[in-house]
């Protein structure tokens, strides 16, 4: 399991002085790019492939407050990879300086192509660099109907 490291700053908080809600999203995407970065999907890599990660949605579950001054950690489990590598699911857990548990994200997301814009597997090279990392226990390969299982489609306004 990845762990990254945190202080909990004013500038996290909200109006109830605990960590807001925009704060966390922020902790769980410094923590992919960090381990993205250390596991070789750095940002010269990326710019070299023309790809960029996108969020498909993340799903919060909070389960105690952080209040100012409180150290946490925020892990990363790989949960799922489509096997073109087009797809992607982490698992996030907050954790005080004890160990506590404090919330829990469940996040899926994908590769665009900078280039044209859309959605693309990843080049075999980074294939093989994703399906190497370790996997959490319940690790399984998406599909694209696992992209929808919320079934969430958009409604214009038109």
């Amino acid at each position: 399991m990845y762990l990254k490291p945190f202080e909990v700053r004013w500038s996290d908080l909200d109006a109830n002085r605990h960590m807001a809600n925009s704060a966390y999203i922020t902790f769980m995407s410094h923590t992919r790019m960090a381990f993205l970065q250390e596991h070789g999907f750095g940002h010269k890599t990326l710019v070299d492939h023309h790809l960029g990660p996108v969020v498909f949605y993340e799903h919060m579950y909070y389960f105690r407050e952080v209040l100012p001054g409180v150290p946490v950690r925020v892990s990363l489990e790989v949960q799922g990879l489509s096997a073109d590598g087009m797809f992607f699911e982490f698992h996030h857990n907050f954790y005080d300086d004890k160990g506590t548990h404090l919330a829990h994200c469940e996040m899926m997301g994908g590769w665009i192509d900078l280039d044209t814009r859309k959605l693309t597997g990843l080049p075999q090279d980074l294939l093989e660099r994703f399906e190497a990392l370790e996997k959490g226990d319940a690790f399984k390969t998406l599909t694209r109907e696992d992209t929808r299982r919320y079934f969430k489609r958009p409604k214009d306004l038109v």
